[in-house]
């Protein structure tokens, strides 16, 4: 990245005398090369031995070649057109171009390539030496390298008719790889969206077909709706494989940000990446983008100090940002990590005072106060930098991470660090959950986030003299009755069911009337009309016709936890509090 920023200096300001860092870059390059110590003959004789990396056999083969240039290959300093023509010096090369991505001219973003390659090469060298072209951005394009089997003289004319007549037959609206021998083929996204949507409309009309048959016994429709079942769910878990994607590419691209952000706050800062192979809907990365910028850049300003700092510290001067990302159930924890000097939580108690958010006498804990930060407009900076002090940059995160469905936990230590964690769903469009009812109102809960269910009898209710608290084989566990959070005034049964959930805060109970069974569920969007409701992610068409809420765990206990009432001091969950209360009066303030 300092060879492209000095490369740039020589093409945006007046010349000048840049022996100096000319030298610098030059001295690295060698290091980096292993030839500084080299005489011109014994470099001249290594680079002799290394004309023949490519593995040359000594006669042709034909390779087709798919390269299509990643959002980011430009912005890195990337030139597609240097590659082809790096490529073309192998032997002897055909290029067909694709402009099947290239968007209305409003749209277009003059840092992108939006064209595609389709390459006919017949050369001597190896795979390896084809591959080493593009080694420095394969992982930023699609890039497919397949051998042809047939004759190179009869193939290339061939193949390269063929692909012609392909994109003739379809006007130029599809893009084919350039042999029929190749495994992958290109599809717009639209299309694949529209392909998800119809599959969840199948898993809605197999509920259906699955409720009819339960009402009526008929062991031939009972086998139909079997499988068709079974076919439902494995299209849904193929079309769901579809979209996935790894989260390698966004990772990467920060690589700039943190470089250019570390050379303008004179800070040395090194962006480690852990994880870039996990993968996640394509829906869910891209919208990604934004909160890990945000996130990145209030570390760099806020969390990680200049050289001297970290030094009288006893730290090293150059500090550390990890990107990870990690499977955890049906979610992906991705993690934004620094080693510097945390989040002063009395700072952020302070600004919250003084811009009454929160009362002088209140106790709250450190994940509370933590909170406090993704309020619009909250910033404890008290200068506006070109970099953070408007408080936006954290409500924006909460905000992309709210859409997608997500939970932010923030952990710091004084003088350690800080991690923002984001919880993700791996898909935003087609979930296994549980159907279960209340009075006459059905629920569905996220089958990743259960644990077990067990029996609520009215006598526990009574013993508990109005506690919600119920206990499993020893543990205490505190419920949430889904009748009286939602207002449900139905006479309820003499014996509820209570369904353990995992949460952010712990292990807490639901309480229901009754168990339906498991089932798919496409989710759909409540509208913006219920955009305040957290503790719903969304809807649903059930078999009958009648629409159930899609339960959201983590965000109905937090909202329990937070509606509890005054804080108690020294216990930030839900289960201390009760707990507390138990232990008699005066624990709350």
């Amino acid at each position: 990245m300092n060879a492209l920023d000095h490369v740039r200096d020589f093409l945006e300001e007046s010349p000048k005398d840049n022996r100096l860092a000319n030298d610098r870059l030059l001295a690295r390059l060698r290091i980096m090369t292993a030839t500084q110590d080299q005489s011109p003959a014994e470099r001249t004789a290594s680079s002799d031995s290394r004309g023949d990396h490519s593995g040359e056999t000594g006669c042709d083969r034909v390779w087709t070649i798919h390269f299509s240039p990643g959002p980011q290959l430009m912005r890195g300093g990337s030139d597609p057109l240097l590659l082809i023509r790096e490529l073309g010096g192998l032997g002897e090369l055909t290029a067909t171009a694709s402009l099947a991505s290239l968007p209305p001219l409003a749209e277009l973003d003059p840092e992108r390539c939006y064209v595609a390659w389709d390459f006919i090469l017949r050369t001597s060298a190896s795979l390896d030496a084809i591959r080493d072209v593009f080694i420095f951005v394969e992982d930023c394009c699609e890039l497919s390298i397949e051998p042809q089997e047939k004759p190179a003289e009869v193939e290339t004319d061939r193949t390269a008719l063929g692909l012609k007549e392909k994109r003739e037959a379809q006007g130029g609206r599809r893009h084919y790889d350039s042999s029929d021998n190749s495994s992958t083929i290109r599809v717009a996204v639209t299309k694949l969206d529209q392909f998800v949507n119809l599959v969840g409309e199948l898993v809605t009309v197999q509920a259906r077909l699955s409720e009819l048959s339960s009402r009526r016994d008929d062991p031939d429709i009972t086998a139909v709706a079997e499988e068709v079942d079974r076919l439902a769910s494995a299209l849904r878990e193929t079309s769901m494989n579809v979209r996935m994607m790894p989260i390698r590419a966004t990772f990467e691209r920060f690589r700039r940000l943190v470089h250019d952000l570390a050379r303008d706050l004179g800070k040395e800062v090194e962006l480690t990446i852990e994880g870039a192979d996990t993968e996640l809907d394509k829906t869910v990365i891209d919208q990604l983008g934004d909160p890990l910028m945000h996130l990145i850049r209030n570390s760099m300003d806020h969390g990680i100090g200049i050289p001297e700092d970290r030094r009288s510290h006893g730290k090293p001067a150059r500090a550390t940002i990890q990107l990870s990302a990690r499977y955890c159930g049906a979610s992906v924890l991705i993690s934004v990590s620094d080693d510097g000097r945390g989040i002063d939580v009395e700072a952020v108690r302070s600004r919250a005072i003084e811009r009454g958010l929160i009362n002088p006498e209140a106790q709250l804990s450190d994940s509370e106060l933590h909170s406090l930060l993704f309020q619009p407009g909250f910033s404890t900076a008290r200068e506006v930098t070109d970099i953070s002090g408007r408080g936006v940059g954290m409500d924006v995160v909460r905000r992309n991470i709210d859409k997608l469905r997500g939970i932010i936990d923030v952990a710091s230590r004084p003088g350690q660090g800080t991690t923002v964690t984001l919880r993700l769903p791996l898909t935003l469009a087609i979930i296994d959950g549980l159907l279960v009812m209340v009075g006459d109102a059905y629920f569905v809960l996220p089958l990743a986030d259960t644990l077990e269910c067990t029996e609520l009898s009215r006598a526990e209710i009574d013993s508990a003299n109005g506690r919600h608290l119920i206990n499993v084989r020893g543990k205490v566990v505190p419920y949430i009755r889904l009748r009286e959070h939602f207002g449900i005034t139905t006479a309820p049964p003499s014996f509820e069911q209570v369904m353990l959930v995992d949460t952010e805060d712990g292990c807490y109970g639901l309480v229901f009337d009754r168990v339906l069974g498991n089932c798919q569920t496409m989710i759909k969007s409540l509208g913006r009309v219920y955009r305040h409701m957290q503790t719903v992610s969304g809807a649903t068409i059930l078999g009958n016709g009648t629409v159930a809420l899609i339960l959201d765990p983590h965000r109905l206990v937090q909202e329990c936890i937070r509606a509890v009432g005054p804080r108690v001091r020294g216990h930030p969950t839900l289960v201390d509090r009760v707990s507390a209360t138990l232990s008699g009066p005066g624990k709350f303030d």
